[in-house]
């Protein structure tokens, strides 16, 4: 396996675990919401507490998008400055050596008359 797959396969395991996660923390949460309600029959706590959990794990899966989104879009903007910068430092760094060379050529040049 390459570098890139085998780093693309441990996203995939990191994801998963942490929407298994997410999906029994939103269990605890439903568990905890219903067990407020003593007079729930258990076939209406079951369908609380399953209603419930599809409710949080919508919640978090619109926000896990949004987040998405957003890291996408700040890193087309974090990588355009970078490149930007870089250009700026590349360009500083070859006037500078132009520069010097220019300047060395000179004083060499103004000896050998």
């Amino acid at each position: 396996m390459r570098e890139d797959e085998i780093h693309e396969v441990i996203t995939e395991i990191e994801g998963y675990l942490l929407w298994e996660a997410e999906k029994e923390r939103a269990r605890a949460q439903a568990a905890a919401f219903c067990a407020g309600m003593p007079w729930l029959t258990d076939s209406q706590r079951t369908e609380v507490e399953l209603r419930y959990c599809q409710d949080q794990c919508d919640v978090t899966q619109a926000y896990l998008e949004r987040v998405a989104a957003r890291s996408a879009s700040l890193r087309a903007e974090y990588d355009g400055a970078y490149r930007s910068l870089r250009r700026r430092l590349i360009t500083a760094c070859l006037s500078g050596t132009a520069a010097v060379a220019m300047l060395a050529f000179a004083l060499t040049a103004g000896r050998c008359w």
